[in-house]
């Protein structure tokens, strides 16, 4: 017996709607049409009241130790924050932080921002990264980062964002595929257990 593969986004956002959110949504649909998985979308921004004030992970609350599980038990990971002031906002750092280090050792993770200009371009090179090097991720070789001005209504339209995110889950897909052949083996053991 097989199982899908766990792809869990997480949008650091802290709005409804919000730009990050719809670009990690775009993110996940690209990669669910070329592989069968479950989709799991988690959006910082309603969470943040609940976890912004925890010091131990001991402390915060359910609804946010299932996010966390979600995103330490996933096959492939995107992450998705919009830039504050050069860098992914404190929050989407905090909600990381609670994360267990050992926790996404060789996992997949697709890295997305969203900004309100150009100039801010690098913080997937020089942020996110960084920190996903620190998980021993295997961050994937392109990430996608986009302007407001990509967006009408809160939903893609540049056709080069597009053109770059469908490029950026293609080269993924080589990645992808490894970590989904490493999921069937442990799906098929707790079959047999």
């Amino acid at each position: 017996m097989t199982r899908p593969l766990r792809l869990v986004a997480v949008s650091g956002g802290m709005q409804r709607p919000s730009k990050s959110a719809a670009l990690a949504a775009h993110l996940l649909d690209l990669i669910a049409e070329a592989v069968p998985c479950e989709q799991h979308l988690i959006e910082l921004g309603p969470l943040a009241p609940q976890f912004a004030g925890s010091v131990w992970r001991s402390q915060v609350p359910d609804v946010v130790e299932r996010a966390l599980l979600a995103v330490e038990q996933a096959d492939v990971l995107v992450v998705a924050t919009p830039v504050f002031r050069g860098a992914y906002t404190g929050l989407f750092k905090h909600f990381f932080d609670f994360i267990d280090q050992d926790a996404l050792i060789d996992t997949p993770v697709l890295l997305a921002a969203t900004g309100g200009s150009e100039r801010h371009a690098l913080v997937i090179d020089h942020q996110l990264r960084p920190l996903f090097s620190f998980f021993q991720t295997r961050t994937l070789p392109l990430g996608v980062y986009a302007t407001d001005t990509d967006f009408v209504d809160y939903r893609l339209r540049d056709e080069a964002l597009l053109k770059r995110a469908a490029l950026a889950v293609q080269r993924a897909l080589p990645l992808i595929d490894l970590a989904r052949r490493a999921a069937l083996p442990q799906a098929e053991e707790r079959v047999a257990a």
